[in-house]
């Protein structure tokens, strides 16, 4: 596997037999016996599948904090303190004649751990020329690459393409490349290519625009320049779609002001962390977190001077 950001080798839902799957009408309701995450929000519905895991050392996603409270925090809640597994769920959602998924997962040329949206959405009988848009988070690999196949081309061939004006300037700048670390430049460079396969289909947002009908852009910048979390609106209920601006189960609720190296901006990163979870708890909201234990779905209560999550 390389991680150069282009595409390699056979598709991974050709092996799954997508193809056939594709050929199938979407039912009135998707079967939610595929999908571990389903949320009803007014007149619609809300899936969660899981795209994969990622491996991430705690050292260096929290390289800025006291190990022994890290550890002791880690501990107390049944976690390894050496390494984080955490989950990838992509969020759809599926009201009247729309048919909406949050991010696209990482496709078949980022970690073999990944890449598994597409044969999980082929177990849902959900054919991805069904999807009728596509709103991204924010654009690391994990959220992105998985718009498009080992062609070049689009995997969500009939649906329009949503992201903030900032987060897309920002991958999309010359100067993009030099302000990353060495480590991190080939998410430009796959930002750009996946870019260049949507650029003649995106449609640009901005923090409180109504996106699409009942779905609020929320302000969520840190964990990269334009990260956008979503609000869905509906019957007096909300959901949000987070994205990375809340990651860990554990960390980002009880220690919310710890900042983390995944954040590109850690110290707003934990500002936009704090807020994000006041208004969670304020408007009695349910969440569903890219990052989250499967499906990613729950609430936040306050506990003690911070919050917990409560699975649901």
């Amino acid at each position: 596997m390389q991680h150069n950001g282009r595409h390699f080798g056979r598709r991974a839902f050709l092996q799954a037999g997508l193809g056939v799957a594709a050929a199938l009408a979407l039912p009135e309701f998707v079967r939610p016996g595929h999908s571990s995450g389903r949320l009803e929000i007014g007149d619609g519905e809300i899936l969660t599948f899981t795209d994969g895991t990622l491996t991430l050392p705690v050292a260096s996603t929290f390289p800025d904090v006291a190990k022994q409270e890290l550890d002791e925090l880690l501990a107390a809640n049944g976690m390894a303190a050496d390494m984080l597994t955490p989950d990838c769920n992509v969020t759809i959602l599926r009201r009247g004649d729309k048919l909406v998924i949050f991010d696209v997962g990482a496709g078949s040329n980022f970690l073999s751990t990944t890449g598994k949206l597409l044969e999980n959405l082929a177990a849902a009988d959900i054919d991805p020329a069904d999807v009728t848009d596509v709103v991204f988070t924010h654009a690391h690999p994990d959220h992105l690459w998985g718009v498009t196949d080992d062609f070049d081309e689009l995997v969500f061939s009939n649906a329009s393409y949503h992201i903030g004006q900032v987060e897309w300037d920002f991958w999309s700048s010359s100067d993009a490349l030099s302000a990353m670390p060495e480590d991190r430049q080939t998410f430009v460079v796959g930002a750009q290519n996946r870019f260049e396969a949507i650029g003649d289909r995106i449609a640009f947002m901005k923090p409180g625009d109504e996106v699409l009908p009942g779905v609020e852009a929320v302000d969520t910048a840190g964990h990269t320049p334009g990260h956008l979390s979503f609000l869905i609106h509906g019957a007096g209920e909300k959901v949000l779609v987070a994205g990375d601006a809340i990651s860990n189960a554990v960390v980002s609720f009880a220690r919310p002001d710890w900042p983390t190296a995944s954040d590109q901006d850690p110290q707003l990163g934990a500002k936009t962390r704090s807020i994000l979870l006041d208004r969670l708890v304020d408007e009695e909201a349910r969440l569903i977190g890219y990052h989250l234990p499967h499906p990613g779905t729950g609430r936040v209560e306050r506990k003690d001077s911070a919050y917990r999550f409560v699975p649901v």
